[in-house]
């Protein structure tokens, strides 16, 4: 179908260096852009409406009078940085002032909120908070039955691909809303998967920095080790803007091509997309670049295990601390939030309980007897057997990411879709990894997975220059068809 809201279609998919020459030829202010996105958000985004996108948890009070000012400032002259008057959509488990900050549960509903450090960094680069994203509920560490997209406060995020279909997890609603024309820019988060999924799935992109690169204070934690915010966006150039602002190194000045590695034994299972890659990476070859072809290591059934143990070990310390700290009356422990679930059994669990919470707590953390020797064979799984020396003497891997997004099946629980398994040794180690488009598969975006040595973000942006090239110049992404729902 059409875009369901010509009213603010040409405002809606402009990229960034768009709106800013806009705003420099006074063609356009923040106000004018600020209005046209709110006003789509409601045609499109609520339960009551005929697309029930659900991908925006709230909008700030405020959107309007700080895009006023940004207007004024930059009439006289004044501008606060790279995001000066752009509008940014932040994932609802990031702490924003005056916004929920709930990460999809009604258990922190009410309870006050901070602006987290990576938000003030945001507004310092002249950035307008427009909102925050719906998401899969705790960032989909509650259940091994959770469907992703889906939380007790705000309901399930469609795909504007196809609404019945999964907008992946966690970061669904981030993903939904800048393919659905919210916003250009938005914030997502990682603990394994959660950016590049909805990037896949929805055709846009994202980039999960190496951990410790983007503030996790003010953030729900799950895993310490593999936690990252992360930046995302339409275009590998939005995503490269909006990262040198959480950026602690500028970038490069100097742009050379980066040596590859096509991991072929790294596979979704959907003969489509696994065959769009291989494509993918002719055409990469013809283009002049450099890739070269390698297997590596694939994971069993001890990395998956070992992997949940850490992320609950470490998720059962570190969510008491983060409870405790937060403001107002409430939740204090994770103990605290299981005990409020099974209380309002009737919101909370609707669907599906909190087995990984019990699990966490019985764990006793990283202090369980099982935390240390699952970390030690984690890391030496993600870094000596699989990452170092699948990169050796060059630059990255890249890998397809998920197959076509699947149906979302509330009752009967998770559905989880074609997926390689390239997002987890990067997880694990604590690596970044970028997802960016490379096409359509049976009408649905499917994506591909750049991995970089730590604090290689730069490379691996230069690298997703080139492929999104190589793409574009072969088959150029249309916008999202929005299919209703339907038997088939």
């Amino acid at each position: 179908m059409a875009d369901p809201h010509a009213p603010s279609t040409e405002l809606a998919y402009l990229s960034v260096e768009d709106i800013v020459k806009r705003f420099s030829d006074g063609e356009l202010t923040s106000r004018q852009l600020v209005e046209t996105l709110l006003a789509r958000i409601a045609a499109l985004d609520p339960m009551s409406t005929p697309m029930q996108l659900n991908a925006v948890a709230a909008t700030s009070k405020d959107a309007l009078e700080i895009a006023d000012e940004r207007d004024r400032e930059r009439a006289s002259g004044v501008s606060r940085g790279p995001l000066h008057g752009i509008p940014v959509l932040i994932k609802d488990n990031i702490e924003v002032l005056g916004l929920p900050g709930a990460a999809g549960s009604t258990a922190l509903l009410g309870r006050p909120t901070r602006d987290a450090p990576l938000v003030t960094r945001l507004r310092e680069a002249g950035a307008i908070i427009l909102g925050s994203t719906n998401l899969s509920q705790w960032a989909n560490i509650r259940s091994p039955r959770s469907t992703s997209g889906y939380s007790s406060t705000a309901g399930l995020v469609g795909n504007p691909w196809a609404l019945d279909r999964s907008a992946g997890g966690s970061s669904s609603g981030t993903g939904a809303a800048l393919a659905a024309g919210f916003v250009p820019l938005a914030i997502g988060t990682e603990t394994d998967g959660s950016i590049v999924c909805p990037a896949s799935v929805n055709g846009v992109v994202g980039l999960k920095p190496t951990v410790g690169t983007v503030s996790t204070t003010y953030v729900v934690p799950i895993s310490s080790s593999q936690d990252s915010p992360g930046p995302m966006g339409r275009s590998v150039e939005d995503v490269a803007h909006f990262f040198s602002v959480l950026a602690p190194t500028p970038a490069p000045t100097a742009r050379t091509a980066p040596t590859m590695v096509a991991v072929t034994n790294w596979r979704t299972g959907n003969p489509e997309t696994d065959q769009l890659f291989d494509i993918i990476v002719d055409q990469l070859r013809t283009s002049g670049l450099s890739v070269t072809d390698r297997e590596l290591a694939l994971p069993d059934t001890q990395q998956f295990d070992d992997e949940l143990v850490v992320m609950l070990g470490e998720l059962v310390d570190d969510m008491s601390p983060y409870l405790e700290d937060r403001p107002g009356d409430g939740v204090k422990s994770l103990a605290d939030v299981i005990a409020y679930e099974d209380e309002h059994r009737d919101r909370e669990q609707i669907y599906y309980g909190h087995e990984f919470f019990t699990m966490a707590v019985e764990g006793g953390g990283r202090q369980g007897e099982k935390y240390a020797d699952a970390r030690r064979r984690s890391l030496a799984w993600a870094v000596d057997t699989c990452l170092t020396p699948g990169l050796q003497d060059l630059d990255v891997l890249i890998a397809p990411a998920y197959g076509p997004t699947w149906k979302s099946d509330l009752p009967v629980g998770a559905h989880p879709g074609p997926a390689s398994c390239a997002t987890m040794a990067p997880a694990i180690a604590g690596w970044p990894i970028m997802c960016l488009p490379m096409g359509l598969v049976q009408e649905l975006p499917v994506g591909l997975a750049i991995i970089g040595r730590p604090q290689s973000e730069w490379t691996i942006i230069e690298a997703a220059r080139r492929i999104e090239a190589v793409v574009a110049a072969h088959s150029a992404l249309p916008l999202p068809f929005w299919k209703l729902p339907s038997r088939g």
